[in-house]
């Protein structure tokens, strides 16, 4: 991610760089990488195989707390910063199904995902989506552009998915986090997912170690404190900070829950 990207021209694709979304995209079993991406996913797999699994409960993390926001929280307004590219069950694919006139805006800043969410993301005629290409990072360019489709007087969910660990410093996570949530009215949610290292420990930290490397956007596992730490002032959704199998499972996989290093929390800001 960088600063310097502007929301409304794309930097060209890079090939030869391993990029996070594509990763995660072979990750979930995309079509939308490259050979680059591939050969690091498959090295990251070979280290610590529990990465699939990782991606897999985030995703499913990111449906049901949708579902809870759309439905019990009453929520019509996602922004939804680090869009990745578009899989199965996409933020505003929950939405609206709950509530079709759901209104939901993307923010990323990779081209590739750029031109695969302006031919995909498209939701329900009664509901609106779009798209921003921007960087986390420029938080008031975010909420100035994201402020032609969505109404700062009603309540808005915010999700940040595995985003927060490529913002190094965590002060500057937490500032990012706050800058944006200060736009927000009360009733509005914050969820949050990203990498821990308190399951499996070095054998994660080590598969990180190379993606640091060889990727274009370092990663840094928190604490699930540290995650916690976002929420400073929201009233947390039970059951609080967990794993991301953990955050309301359905009851016909509960007995198969196995923890990962992916922790999640859900917020409301009161």
């Amino acid at each position: 991610m960088s600063d310097e990207t502007s929301p409304h021209i794309a930097s060209p694709i890079n090939s030869s760089v391993a990029h996070s979304a594509r990763i995660w995209n072979y990750w979930l079993g995309g079509k939308d990488n490259y050979a680059i991406d591939r050969e690091i996913g498959d090295q990251f797999v070979g280290i610590f195989p529990d990465i699939v699994d990782i991606a897999r409960s985030s995703r499913a993390f990111l449906s049901r707390a949708v579902e809870y926001m759309a439905g019990e929280g009453g929520i019509r307004q996602f922004l939804d910063i680090g869009t990745g590219l578009p899989t199965v069950d996409n933020t505003h694919q929950v939405a609206q199904r709950v509530a079709p006139d759901a209104r939901i805006v993307y923010v990323d800043n990779d081209p590739m995902v750029l031109t695969h969410a302006r031919a995909l993301l498209t939701g329900t005629p009664e509901g609106v989506t779009e798209y921003i290409d921007s960087d986390l990072r420029a938080p008031d360019r975010i909420l100035e552009a994201a402020g032609n489709t969505l109404d700062f007087d009603k309540p808005v969910g915010l999700m940040l998915m595995n985003i927060l660990g490529h913002i190094v410093d965590i002060d500057e996570g937490r500032a990012i986090t706050r800058r944006l949530l200060a736009a927000l009215p009360s009733g509005s949610y914050l969820a949050v997912a990203d990498g821990t290292n308190v399951i499996r420990g070095m054998e994660f930290e080590k598969a990180i170690a190379i993606w640091n490397e060889a990727g274009s956007v370092p990663y840094t596992l928190r604490s699930p404190e540290q995650i916690e730490s976002y929420f400073e002032g929201l009233e947390l959704v039970e059951p609080g900070v967990v794993s991301c199998p953990l955050w309301r499972p359905g009851p016909s996989i509960v007995g198969g829950l196995r923890e990962v290093d992916e922790f999640c929390a859900v917020g409301r800001k009161p």
